[in-house]
């Protein structure tokens, strides 16, 4: 019965895994991190 779980549960993580390396390569690719300094200056520079 909790073996039963395993087999839904293992591959959901797996989608999930993906998922998340997928957003993570979307947001690398879109440019999200090129700048990550000047966002932090445009806050305190910002009046």
């Amino acid at each position: 019965m909790i073996v039963d779980i395993l087999y839904l549960l293992i591959p959901l993580s797996v989608v999930l895994v993906f998922f998340i390396l997928a957003g993570l390569w979307w947001a690398i690719h879109r440019g999200q991190f090129d700048d990550i300094e000047a966002e932090g200056e445009r806050i305190l520079k910002d009046s």
